[in-house]
């Protein structure tokens, strides 16, 4: 530890300004940063008075070029201890393999928000949280932006992606709460994908990521010479989105002076850029996002009561992970087939005592975590499945005992409850219901495989949904 204890940092990057960033960003949570502009730098550093006070590194990827991943190798051979985070612009998934295998501790994908890089360097350094396994891993695995890609049975989940087919008919703006990591940013890119502005733009933007002195400029654009530092004309996001949609990730972040701005936006259905004098008509369907009840922040003053209604006419509420846990075997199963096709990996079974040390985890980083934690696991993994063993940490904070547990009960795993809450068997009617989403979900929709494993006929199963009030989608 350095003195007065003070964490240090060395950040291995030869740009100025994300040096002076990451610089500043990690000065406020007490680091002090020591700059490396090369991997011969970096190197002879760890061998310096400073270099043996080192709390963590922070590597850019193309700092040593084709070479980070032989960086990674060499500084952990010296310092084997030492956390090692590395930024690139690259979503590929075999160099996330490779840097892991190397000794990485977490692989962070450019442009990242300030939050996240802060998260990551906390989780990697912090002596209670549990180290390298639960640390989050950013890898981009493409996915198809449909309603087939979510996984859940459950009928909380079933009943989400409902209201959200439904809604994605629309034109109308739509709000999504959930907490970080419940699939927020993938369920608007199916909502648009089976929305009538399929072909239209789409684009998120991270409020919380965002500065908050550029966010103007950024949903509203700016003309030349509006402010200092506006050397060109920029379109903002909500312009730009004409005829298509806008989603605003985080928007429970949203300064306040910059509520009423967007408010009266939505109202009018015009965009003023700073500085230009005249408005421009826009045609844009708003879908936002937020980690936080958007009623909660009304209550406490915290968020414009008139804007949170205006945003959210249809509210779906995703149901955080661990009140899904019957989804978790499913899951599981389903990231692993897609992690088995990246390349330098391959497809991996699971066994039972694994998933149900998985099941007994909370998950505080919900499907995202899972994924990420599932991810780590399968590259180290050398056999063909994996067991409780590959997750040591989480053994650690659950204790070995869980993994002979039952993974969830049978009801509960089938995602179909037989028992009413005072203990008495729910209606037929009910259970039927139940059995029919779940067939629905676990096969995603595909009505003549759900038909066919329920033992029943098309024309029988449509009539079902309609007796007992079923959307396609549920």
């Amino acid at each position: 530890m350095s003195q007065d204890g003070e964490r240090l940092l060395m950040l291995i990057d030869d740009e100025p300004a994300q040096c002076r960033l990451i610089s500043a960003l990690a000065s406020h949570e007490g680091w002090r940063t020591i700059i490396a502009g090369d991997a011969e730098t970096a190197i002879a550093t760890l061998g310096t008075r400073q270099g043996m006070q080192l709390n963590a590194i922070i590597l850019d990827h193309w700092v040593p070029g084709d070479d980070a991943c032989d960086l990674i190798a060499e500084l952990k051979s010296r310092r084997p201890a030492l956390p090692i985070l590395m930024l690139t612009t690259s979503a590929s998934p075999l160099l996330a393999v490779e840097a892991m295998r190397a000794g990485a501790t977490d692989y962070l994908v450019k442009p990242v928000s300030p939050d996240r890089l802060m998260q990551a360097l906390r989780a990697a350094t912090t002596l209670e949280a549990p180290r390298d396994e639960l640390a989050p891993l950013t890898e981009k695995m493409p996915s198809n932006p449909d309603f087939d890609s979510m996984i859940g049975a459950t009928p909380n989940f079933r009943k989400a992606l409902a209201v959200a087919a439904k809604a994605a008919r629309g034109h109308g703006p739509v709000l999504i709460e959930g907490e970080s990591g419940t699939g927020k940013e993938m369920l608007v890119r199916a909502m648009h994908a089976a929305s009538p502005r399929a072909k239209a733009p789409l684009r998120i933007v991270n409020i919380g990521g965002s500065p908050s002195n550029s966010i103007e400029s950024l949903l509203f654009g700016h003309e030349k010479g509006a402010f200092p530092g506006a050397f060109d004309r920029q379109i903002g996001a909500l312009q730009h989105c004409d005829g298509g949609t806008l989603a605003l990730d985080e928007i429970d972040r949203l300064p306040v002076h910059m509520q009423e701005r967007l408010l009266e936006s939505l109202e009018r259905g015009d965009v003023r850029p700073i500085g230009a004098r005249h408005s421009f008509r826009v045609d844009v369907r708003i879908i936002a996002q937020s980690n936080t009840p958007l009623s909660r922040l009304v209550e406490d003053g915290l968020f414009d009561e008139t804007l949170a209604e205006a945003l959210g006419p249809v509210t779906i509420a995703l149901p955080a992970l661990r009140e899904r846990t019957g989804d978790i075997p499913a899951l599981c199963r389903h990231f692993l087939t897609r992690i088995g096709e990246q390349p330098g990996l391959r497809e991996l079974g699971i066994t039972d005592g694994a998933l149900a040390l998985l099941t007994a985890y909370e998950w505080p980083g919900n499907v995202r975590q899972l994924q990420a934690v599932l991810f780590r696991a399968a590259v180290f993994c050398d056999g063909d499945a994996l067991t409780a063993d590959d997750f040591p940490q989480l053994l650690d904070i659950l204790g070995p005992e869980t993994s002979t547990a039952s993974s969830t009960p049978a009801h509960e795993s089938a995602g179909v409850m037989l028992y009413a809450p005072d203990g008495n068997l729910r209606p037929l009617e009910e259970i039927e219901a139940d059995v029919i989403r779940l067939a629905i979900g676990l096969y995603r929709g595909r009505m003549t495989e759900v038909a066919r494993r329920l033992g029943i006929g098309r024309s029988t199963l449509y009539r079902k949904l309609s007796e007992l009030g079923i959307d396609n989608a549920a």
